[in-house]
């Protein structure tokens, strides 16, 4: 048995497999008078989930059948939600539109056009697929629409990062395999990547990534910088600069509460305190070069500034812009470093 506690946690189902699924019951009972209790579907990568039906509504030439979204033992805001799936005829071809509590795109840099709805590619080929199989099945034609709805999705979508990224309306309909892992890292990079990629669409020139809303509503109010401009780095600094070298933009700073800037400072990529840890005899080093207290001993880097002075915090701004500078080298983008006390006061600033 694996030792990683992730492993024994159950996986769940994203929006995107709950519409393909919901899509799939619809056309059963459209085409084939069907009122299925349960649906399987099968995702990107061979798995064959089976979905219970919350409900299922049907008139003339329509039907829509909703499935309660299991995200698993993953903290996913869309836990619980009802994802529907509307299907009736359309004027040709497949059709995606965007019901109550899913959103539309507003700004470029996302894998969606602006003004179509927030149905990523994924879930939008697994839906033509089902489409695809349920008319070869029933013998009917493909042109089909398909609405596509969150139960309460505009109030969800406020805890997500969609408004920053010119979401709006609702929810975005997600997932590249069907599948949640509980506590992933890989969905929270693939939002730093989409912030990235709109700030780009949109000419902004400026970015800022942050290690909690204390230091991001710091850095945006020093710099007056708009909304879509703050990435939700959270402890993926290593994510957000490996992206943005390849992406780059004109600037980007660095804003976080001097522990975190501590272990980045250090060389630290991941800054989660579970995947790295202060290094308080290097850091002391760093005092002692600079004639400070002696720190080896405290028990937090913000002790160690107590005792050692600010000056021990523009060390760690300093080291860690230029660690920030060498994960950027050869990209162009100038770099800065904003740290911070808990209370958000500015302890030091390095860079640009």
């Amino acid at each position: 048995m694996s030792d990683d506690p992730s492993a024994r946690l159950r996986r769940g189902w994203t929006t995107g497999a709950c519409a393909t699924a919901a899509t799939k019951a619809a056309l059963q009972a459209l085409w084939g008078g069907i009122e299925p209790k349960t649906i399987g579907i099968t995702l990107p990568k061979g798995e064959q989930p089976v979905f219970e039906i919350a409900f299922l509504r049907q008139g003339a030439g329509w039907a829509q059948v909703g499935i309660e979204k299991d995200a698993g033992d993953d903290p996913d805001v869309t836990h619980g939600a009802i994802i529907e799936a509307r299907v009736e005829a359309s004027e040709g071809g497949i059709v995606f539109a965007a019901g109550k509590g899913v959103g539309i795109v507003t700004k470029p840099g996302l894998p969606i056009e602006v003004g179509e709805p927030a149905i990523n590619p994924v879930p939008r080929q697994l839906m033509r697929d089902v489409v695809s199989e349920m008319a070869a099945t029933y013998d009917q034609s493909t042109d089909i629409r398909i609405t596509v709805s969150v139960q309460h999705g505009e109030a969800l979508a406020l805890k997500t990062w969609n408004p920053r990224l010119g979401i709006e309306g609702g929810l975005s309909i997600l997932g590249t395999t069907g599948v949640v892992r509980p506590f992933s890292c890989a969905a929270w990079i693939a939002s730093i990547h989409r912030g990235i990629d709109v700030a780009n669409a949109t000419g902004t020139m400026h970015v800022a990534g942050c290690t909690g809303a204390t230091s991001e509503r710091v850095v945006k109010e020093l710099y007056g910088l708009p909304d879509h401009a703050m990435l939700d780095m959270g402890d993926f600094a290593g994510g957000l600069l490996k992206y943005l070298k390849k992406h780059p933009v004109e600037r980007i700073t660095i804003g976080g509460g001097i522990g975190k800037m501590t272990k980045l400072a250090q060389g630290a990529r991941d800054l989660h305190s579970k995947r790295s840890q202060i290094d308080f005899m290097q850091l002391n080093d760093w005092a002692q070069d600079a004639g400070l207290a002696q720190v080896a001993d405290a028990n937090t880097a913000l002790e160690a500034v107590s005792r050692a002075g600010n000056g021990l915090a523009q060390i760690v701004a300093q080291r860690a812009v230029e660690q920030v500078n060498g994960m950027l080298k050869g990209s162009g983008v100038r770099s800065d470093t904003v740290v911070i006390d808990r209370s958000g006061k500015i302890l030091a600033r390095a860079g640009a």
